[in-house]
Formats: structure tokens, sequence, C-alpha cells
């Protein structure tokens, strides 16, 4: 994946802009993305199990990085694998641990977000974090997971500042509940077009009679475009959007894309969910540049499909949401990652970092009246 470069002329817009001091969800200013119903928390902890963890590398003047773990159950993870599938959007990135997803359908390990050029420090910590989990130490063979964003524009990324005891730190420190977002975990030297991005989360919980399961995702924002909020073209609007100087601006970075659901999905349908998890980073107005290194990762916490890894059984017995009656699925995850990249954006903060570059928040001060939202009333 490519350096995020923005020419002087994005980060003199961005300058001129108000920041809006305050972050505030994007249903906390009555923006109601989709039309089916969140669950409790908005967040991707909404389905039972999953936990998340966060360290934050925010030093000096130019450390802005980080780590965000993902763990789809509580238990040993290498012990009792999920199902799960990889759909990419476009390749230019390195999402190590893909291939054996792809082959083999499952994850057994934590999923690790972090930068690019720090990604073989997250495989190795994960290596580590499985081989002293109790139960394997006769494991000799492990599928580290881990994806990356490049934030080289705010970050000392050439530094590789994130160390294998961060990664295990977000790994034991996760928790369900509420979560950070924004500037935080891998989304702390994250751009969005143009503006501050960063971790973004959100859930869709259906109703019973269309299989009362939750969907939730967890997100990595870092991608160009032109920002659309709840279908009016935000971009346009403020006149700030890629290639808007008839220049050909880099709108490369990529985005990282996790979607978790307790419905009992096997590796084709979750593979189907996850294609269309990234219509959801299509309705934001991301274009998948050339350069952007795009991906979902989808799994089902379900836990009659989980895979053990020693079993004396020639078979296993499952009982799977049958193809009919995906669409509901397929609509919640659309629905959750499109609010998932928006509330990145509100959530995150102005940053400085390498080299003195700014990058300023979304000016919500100008987006809410485009959005017929009083910011008074709020």
């Amino acid at each position: 994946m490519h350096f995020k470069f923005y020419p002087l002329f994005v980060v003199a817009l961005c300058l001129s802009m108000q920041a809006y001091t305050q972050q505030k969800r994007a249903r906390s200013y009555g923006i109601q993305i989709g039309v089916l119903p969140t669950g409790h928390l908005n967040a991707i902890t909404d389905v039972q199990g999953i936990k998340i963890g966060h360290v934050t590398r925010f030093e000096g003047d130019d450390i802005r990085t980080g780590v965000t773990a993902i763990l789809p159950h509580e238990g040993n993870i290498f012990q009792e694998k999920v199902p799960a599938a990889v759909f990419t959007g476009n390749g230019f990135g390195k999402l190590a641990g893909s291939t054996q997803i792809t082959e083999l359908g499952n994850i057994e390990t934590p999923i690790i977000l972090t930068n690019t050029l720090n990604v073989a420090t997250g495989i190795d910590a994960v290596i580590d974090y499985t081989l002293k989990q109790k139960g394997n130490e006769k494991v000799q063979s492990v599928n580290a997971v881990v994806g990356e964003t490049n934030d080289g524009y705010l970050n000392d990324i050439r530094g590789r500042h994130v160390t294998k005891a961060d990664v295990i730190n977000a790994i034991q420190k996760a928790n369900g509940g509420l979560l950070q977002e924004g500037n935080v975990g891998a989304g702390t030297g994250t751009v969005c077009f143009g503006f501050k991005g960063g971790i973004g989360t959100s859930s869709r919980q259906l109703p019973q009679k269309l299989g009362g399961y939750t969907v939730g995702v967890i997100i990595q924002s870092n991608f160009g475009g032109v920002l659309q909020i709840d279908g009016v073209n935000i971009g346009r609007s403020l006149g700030f959007f890629d290639f808007s100087n008839h220049l050909l601006n880099n709108v490369d970075g990529s985005c990282m894309i996790v979607v978790a659901t307790d419905a009992p999905l096997d590796n084709r349908n979750l593979h189907r969910l996850a294609k269309r998890a990234f219509m959801g980073l299509a309705k934001t107005g991301g274009i998948a540049s050339n350069g952007s290194g795009d991906y979902v990762i989808a799994f089902s916490t379900a836990k009659q499909l989980r895979i053990p890894h020693d079993t004396e059984h020639h078979l296993l017995e499952t009982s799977l949401v049958p193809n009919d009656q995906l669409s509901p699925l397929f609509m919640a995850a659309i629905e959750a990652t499109e609010e998932a990249i928006i509330n990145s954006l509100f959530m995150a903060e102005s940053v400085t970092g390498v080299n003195n570059r700014t990058i300023e928040s979304l000016p919500l001060d100008k987006v809410l009246p485009l959005l017929h939202i009083k910011q008074k009333d709020q």
C-alpha cells in the first residue's frame, strides 16, 4: 500500500476549517444511517463474546500510531477456531494470514490491526501469545491474522514504533462493552477523505422475524474519494474532495473492515457477507484507489460452528442459515459498515504529527447544516 500524501492545498483547506471540539457519534446528531435498528451499544461488541483492545502510541512530535486487537471469543481461539472469510476489494495491502483463511475457512488467532511497517511485529507477537497459551504446548504452526493501513502522513512509520509488547497488551486488555473510537489504537495516525480518520464501529440487530441475529463492524479508516454522509454529497458541497484541483491527488491509504455476526454462517456465506460490507464503504464515497489496500474479514461467533483443533470425530454436524434468509444479514453488514466509517470521522480529533503536518477533524460546523441538522440544538 502506498504512502498517503496530501498536497499542501489540502492541508491548507483543512486548516481553514473550524474543528468541532466535542466529538460525538453520528447518531448523537440525529443522523440515522439505514433502516435497521442498531444493537444496544451500536458497536461490534453487541455480538456476544467479542472483545476489543487498543494500544495508542501518541508520543513526541512524530509518533502517531498504535494497535487494535479483535478477539472473536473469550476462550483459546487456536483450540476453538471460528469460521471466517476474507474479501479483497483492492489488494494493495499486507493482510497476513489471509490465504489460510481462504483455504481452510477459519481464524485461529486474535485479529490485529496496525500500520503497514509493523505487520511483521504483529505476526511475531501473535505467535508468542498463542504459543504461550495454556493448551497450546504442542503447537508448531500459527496463522497470525494481521491487517494494516499506512499512517505515514502523520506518523514516523519508518521508525516502526509498535512493539510486540504493545500488540500483546492490546490483546490482554481487550474488553467488551463500550469502545473508544477515532484517534485510538490502529486509527491514531490515519486520514480519511482528507480529514482525520480512525477507528469506528457500529452494529445492526435483526428483528426476530428475520432471524434475530446481530451484525457488528469495526473499521480502520484511511482512504480517499468523495465523502458522502447518509446519501448527501458532503465532499462536493464543501468543495473538498480528491481530484478537485484537477490534479492527480494521491487518494491511496487503505481500509480494514472486520465484520462479526452470531448468525451461523459457513465460510462460503461469510465471504458473501464480507462482499456486502464493502458496499458500505462505497456508500461513504470511497473509491478503492489503485494504491489502497481494502479488505473485509468476516467471521461467525456461533458456538455450534466452532472448529476444534483436535477432534476424534470423523464428521462435524452443523446447522446453517440457508441462502434464502441471508439478505437481511447483507443489509445489516452494509449499513453497519457505512455507519462505522462515518463514526470514525465524527469521533476523530485534529492531529499534528511528523514533519509538523496537520490533518483537521471533520468540520461539523459546516457538515451538519448540509445534513439539515441544526448544530445549536444538539
